[in-house]
């Protein structure tokens, strides 16, 4: 039964969130006045966390969704005991804070996720729910269930109209992530107005179909309800669950409720005060609020630690109970565990033909999977195009939670989000995949990964026109220097095996930002001059005679070769010519300033590019008086080897173009 400390700490979230966002005269108090009770009995009642220890391994996940209403996730944070101070709160959205306007990942203590762009929460939580299920497969024994945590994800009717949430909780429904649960705050008031403008659909039967179990608390304040309905939830069996909750917007404010101007700016200095006083808050200035209120959170903090101790406890006997699956344990949370591929002469030396790169890939991930166990992905539909199926691993699924390929579906938008979240949740090295101009659809969550810089590794193969028949539709343009432009965001398009087993090497190894590997769909020659070197993401792939070289060209991918072609044919000349492989930017762009200058030294300014897509971007490397080999234009629909020739890219137009930067 909720009692009056319950109530008024409820109604303490809502002043503390309404006092920030009145400070900086910037923010949303909507969610935070209409879910604060919601979000108060899941943290004190049902929750398992710890303030003291929030990087606990066994932890419940939650994530606010709807990021804008960031000053109630702040609020919680602070009355538990996460470190964010009063002045934190003072400080709301303003330069360097703990508190920024949505919730920053890795920026500030307690915060699972960076949302902000509605539903991609969802998808979040969807991930670490999928990531906490295979865990559990994996780690768990009769009596020991040291992997057995919820994940808990709050947002409103803007993540519900979101289309990543459909994608979403469809695949969540089909995989029956029983741990996941879902709680809507469902207010019927968007920015615009009431939801009924563009919004008339029966949300609960929409979860329903995705094979949700559903629940509806009518009153939105009625902690008890809320409370029961989290209970039944959790003994759910067997698929994941919805609790509709009916809330107020900006309840509380007696100017604000339930109106739409609650949504996005502040409640006003007198608002705030008839706030105080209509929820029996006393009004001792901004950001005062009594001792009894921290009093009682503080109990509830050192109650959450106590399950902390008994989890440790059970750990510790699982460890002397089963040594081999504590050694297996160490080896997944071991983010080192793939820097044995470095000397791993299978790994670096099994291509001696042709071959695509997409190809050279899927035996490379087969490898890497060999020796680091804890790989977990897969594609949107595309695996055997991709090649991003790994052998004897099993599918991942509702009857096969140990399978280790992920059917993502036809879900690109959603599939990123989804891997971003295996990623926050830790103990796995997932991956994603689909052809590259679908990269499209991926770019806002692979935004999310960089910004969070989690490890996730997206492979996107079909690289540039050589797709062929299927077209412009299929044939990326301006898709990589898309990628280019993010920061954090490693962009990798090897011009061979070698170079594709560094685009892995580096992405297995990365700790701190996401890795794209974008691989072509037809043959490349193995190259004799490319080397681990490639891990430098410039290098000197055939250098000239000469201590300064006449020209230089600088080429990625399929057209690598195409360099290597050019440069004989201009040595007949006697044009001597370096010719550097640029398989990542970004990552060359990370090298010492004295290494990049003996790769592309500035006094030679006859330079030419080599890419079978945009030139945008590669004005950095080619300078003012360089020339550039490229697509001016989308593709066409022909055989591949066509196509290169109709655009011309081809060999004769590299030597062209070199003698155009000499004249």
């Amino acid at each position: 039964m909720s009692s009056a400390i319950d109530t008024k700490s409820v109604n303490s979230i809502r002043v503390l969130a309404a006092d920030a966002i009145q400070k900086a005269n910037s923010g949303h108090p909507g969610l935070p006045l209409g879910s604060a009770p919601m979000a108060y009995e899941l943290w004190a009642n049902h929750m398992n966390h710890n303030p003291k220890d929030p990087k606990w391994e066994n932890r419940d996940r939650f994530i606010l969704s709807g990021g804008h209403g960031s000053a109630l996730l702040y609020s919680l944070l602070h009355f538990f005991g996460y470190g964010i101070t009063i002045e934190d709160m003072k400080n709301f959205r303003q330069l360097g804070s703990k508190t920024p306007g949505h919730p920053e990942y890795g920026h500030t203590v307690g915060v699972e996720a960076t949302t902000g762009p509605l539903g991609a929460g969802m998808a979040m939580a969807v991930g670490m729910a999928m990531a906490e299920k295979h865990l559990a497969a994996t780690f768990n024994k009769e009596n020991f269930p040291v992997v057995d945590h919820y994940t808990y994800v709050l947002g409103g009717d803007g993540c519900m109209m979101e289309g990543i949430s459909y994608e979403a909780f469809s695949l969540a429904g089909t995989l029956g992530l029983e741990k996941l649960i879902v709680l809507y705050d469902s207010n019927n008031i968007s920015i615009e107005g009431d939801t009924n403008i563009a919004f008339r659909e029966n949300v609960r039967q929409r979860f329903e179909s995705f094979g949700f179990h559903t629940q509806l608390v009518e009153d939105g304040n009625d902690l008890d309800a809320i409370g029961k309905a989290i209970e039944a939830a959790k003994a759910e069996k067997g698929r994941p669950s919805m609790i509709e909750i009916k809330t107020k917007i900006g309840a509380g404010c007696p100017a604000k409720e339930g109106k739409a101007s609650a949504h996005g700016e502040p409640l006003g200095v007198e608002n705030v005060a008839a706030l105080r006083a209509n929820l029996g808050i006393a009004d001792n200035g901004p950001f005062v609020l009594d001792q009894d209120v921290y009093d009682h959170f503080a109990k509830l903090a050192e109650e959450k630690a106590t399950v902390e101790d008994a989890w440790n406890a059970l750990f510790a006997d699982y460890c002397k109970t089963y040594p081999e699956m504590k050694e297996l344990w160490d080896n997944y949370h071991n983010t080192d565990n793939a820097k044995c591929l470095y000397d791993l002469d299978e790994f670096w030396n099994s291509f001696d033909k042709p071959e695509a790169t997409r190809n050279v890939s899927g035996k490379l991930l087969n490898i890497i999977n060999n020796v680091v166990p804890n790989m977990f992905g897969g594609a949107a539909d595309l695996a055997p195009s991709t090649k991003t199926n790994m052998k004897d691993a099993g599918d991942f699924s509702k009857e096969n939670p140990l399978g280790k390929n992920i059917h993502f579906g036809i879900r690109e938008i959603a599939m990123a989000a989804i891997g971003n979240g295996i990623a926050l949740h830790g103990g796995l090295r997932p991956f994603v995949s689909t052809f590259f101009v679908f990269s499209d659809y991926v770019k806002p969550m692979a935004r999310l990964s960089a910004l969070m810089g989690v490890p996730l590794t997206y492979v996107l193969t079909h690289d540039s026109i050589g797709v062929g028949e299927d077209g412009p539709t299929h044939e990326p343009i301006e898709q990589l220097a898309m990628l280019r432009a993010m920061p954090n965001f490693y962009v990798y398009r090897p011009a061979d095996a070698t170079e594709c087993a560094a685009a892995w090497y580096f992405a297995t190894n990365k700790k701190d930002a996401p890795t794209a590997l974008v691989l072509s769909r037809q043959n490349l020659p193995q190259l004799d001059g490319s080397s681990q070197e490639a891990l430098k993401g410039g290098y000197i792939l055939e250098d000239s005679t000469k201590d300064t070289p006449d020209a230089i060209i600088i080429a990625t991918g399929s057209e690598v070769s195409l360099a290597v072609e050019a440069k004989k044919e201009l040595a007949a000349e006697n044009i001597d010519i370096r010719v550097v492989s640029m398989p990542c930017m970004d990552l060359f762009e990370d090298q010492p300033d004295e290494y990049k200058n003996a790769v592309l030294p500035k006094n030679v300014t006859a330079r030419v590019g080599v890419e079978a897509l945009s030139e945008f971007g590669w004005g950095k490397y080619i300078g003012i008086n360089g020339e550039f080999v490229g697509m001016k234009s989308f593709g066409a629909s022909a055989p591949g080897n066509q196509l290169f020739e109709h655009f011309g890219i081809t060999k004769d137009a590299v030597v062209a173009a070199v003698k155009k930067t000499l004249n």
